[in-house]
């Protein structure tokens, strides 16, 4: 038998749609961070912004007094945990199938 030679119209439209996909998301990034979008004066927090220290009144996120809930702590640890394990499967998974 033989080999069909050439790519498929379904690979070409992935490709092209991953593409302009890929550009569109890029683009909206750009667009975003050139505009300030989405940023609050009241909170510049300066070249720290990802330190929990400096995030007006922190404490009170991790005080167990202010934030109450039915659910034990253990559920939402084993939830985060499973997210883990799911979203580490799934890039297993990607990696197997592009390389």
């Amino acid at each position: 038998m033989k080999k069909k030679s050439g790519t498929s119209l379904g690979k070409i439209l992935w490709t092209v749609f991953i593409t302009v996909l890929s550009l569109a998301t890029v683009a909206t990034a750009v667009y975003i961070m050139v505009n300030g979008l989405g940023l609050v004066d009241e909170l510049d927090f300066g070249a720290g912004a990802y330190y929990y220290a400096d995030i007006p009144e922190f404490q009170k996120y991790t005080d167990p007094d202010y934030y109450h809930t039915n659910i034990p702590m253990i559920v939402y640890i084993l939830l985060f945990l499973g997210w883990g394990a799911v979203s580490f499967k799934f890039w297993a998974w990607l990696e197997r199938k592009w390389k």
